[in-house]
Parts: C-alpha cells; structure tokens; sequence
C-alpha cells in the first residue's frame, strides 16, 4: 500500500515540476480567461445559465465513478491538480483575458468530459476565490469555454483517433485541439459581448481570435507534447487505473 501511495506521489511531483520546466513561469496577469465583471451583466448570467445543467449532469457522473471504483480516487485528484498546475501558467493576451494551458485533456482522456465538467469548474471557483484569477461573475463563461468545450472536443478527438489504434498521437491531437477550441470558444464569447462597430460578430471575432493565436498555438502544442508525456508515467505507474478504465486495452 506504502509502495502504491509513494509512486503516485512521485508521478504528481514529476508531472508538476514538468509543467514549470516546460511551460516556464508565465508573467502574473489580472484573469483567468475572462477577468471578473468583465462581461455585460446579462451575458455574465448567461452563460452561468448554460453551464449549470453541465455541471449537474458531471456530478452525477463523479459520483457514480467514485462509488464504483474508489481506488480511483487519487487519479482523480491527479486529473484536478495536472487542470489546477497547467491553467494557473499565464500569459496576457486579449483585455480582459490571458492565454494559458488548460490541462483538461487529461481527465478526459481517463473520465470523460462530463467528470472533467466538475473538475474544470472546480479548478477555476479555487482559481477565482484564493488567486483571484478569473472571477465569480464570469464563472459560468470561463467554465463553458474550458470544462465544457475543452473536454468535449478532447472527447470526440481522442475517440475518433483512436481508431486508427495510435494512442499517443490521439491522447497529443486531444489535448491540443481543446485547448485551442477553448480559446476560439473565448473569442466567440468576447465577440458576442462586444460585437465590434463595424463588421460586427464577425470582426471582432476575427480580432479576438487572432490575438489569442499568437500565444495559445505554442501553449497548445506544449500542452499536447506535456500530456503524452504524463500519459506515458501513467503506463508506467498507474497500469491498474488504468486497466480498471480500459484504456491499456486500446494500446495498439
């Protein structure tokens, strides 16, 4: 039990000083995405309105898994830290906002995306309260971007690669591509509350968009290589967690 405890210790100290090295530490910015009051009141309770049932639904999911499988509890905790680590690396980029890993590819990968939901959402209200990264009032934005989109574009990515049976080149595409569709969903959420004064949605899509490119393309490719790689720690050290979700069987 002793041995066990020890090997998930040092699989969370490698994965996190991983992170440091690879991603480096990134200048302090004022948000979290969307920064606190940032958003018009009514797009503000909006998007708290959308994410909601995802959450609820997630927490079902969460429940289910821990009452089924409790050994996996700790991989869960390993899924939330590797989100909290990643997504607390930040750059600035749009007003308002900041580019940033978001590490929910992971969790997916293991639980799927409505956990990865609960776990997301959990990370940005600790990200919020105690770092005052992002805010309260843009919550249900930051967490429709990030714990919804994220996870389920890394979902029907991972799901689709796989099969082509070449797990690596999935769990990489997923991991990558969530974080860049978490970005796009950002810029949409941006133009939407600040439509531009000519050309409108699109223009400032277009804008948004493009800003958060220059930062996030590098972040996202970074953020893809560092998972494959805890995926490969996890081969290693954590092969009956991942026997017991049936994810070693995929291995081509």
């Amino acid at each position: 039990m002793k041995t066990r405890y020890r090997k998930w210790v040092n699989l969370g100290l490698m994965a996190g000083l991983s992170c440091y090295l690879l991603l480096g530490s990134a200048t302090p910015a004022s948000a979290m995405h969307i920064a606190e009051g940032f958003l018009p009141v009514q797009w503000a309770v909006f998007w708290w309105a959308v994410s909601l049932p995802f959450f609820l639904v997630g927490l079902r999911s969460l429940t289910r898994i821990t009452k089924q499988n409790p050994e996996l509890k700790l991989l869960l905790a390993l899924a939330g830290a590797f989100t909290f680590v990643l997504s607390a690396l930040k750059i600035p980029s749009v007003t308002g906002s900041c580019s940033h890993p978001t590490g929910t590819g992971l969790g997916t990968i293991l639980f799927g995306p409505l956990t990865m939901t609960v776990l997301g959402s959990l990370v940005l209200v600790f990200q919020a309260v105690l770092l005052a990264h992002g805010g309260i009032t843009t919550l249900g934005a930051n967490v429709f971007s990030m714990a919804i989109v994220g996870p389920l574009v890394a979902y029907v990515v991972y799901k689709t690669v796989m099969k082509t049976g070449k797990q690596k080149l999935a769990v990489f595409l997923a991991a990558t591509l969530e974080d860049l569709l978490t970005y796009l969903m950002t810029a949409v959420q941006l133009a939407l509350a600040f439509p531009a004064v000519q050309g409108g949605f699109i223009a400032s899509f277009i804008k948004f968009a493009g800003i958060f490119a220059i930062t996030q393309l590098p972040l996202a490719i970074s953020e893809g290589l560092l998972t494959v790689l805890v995926w490969g720690w996890l081969q290693q050290y954590g092969k009956q967690e991942l026997q017991t979700l049936k994810l070693l069987e995929q291995e081509s």
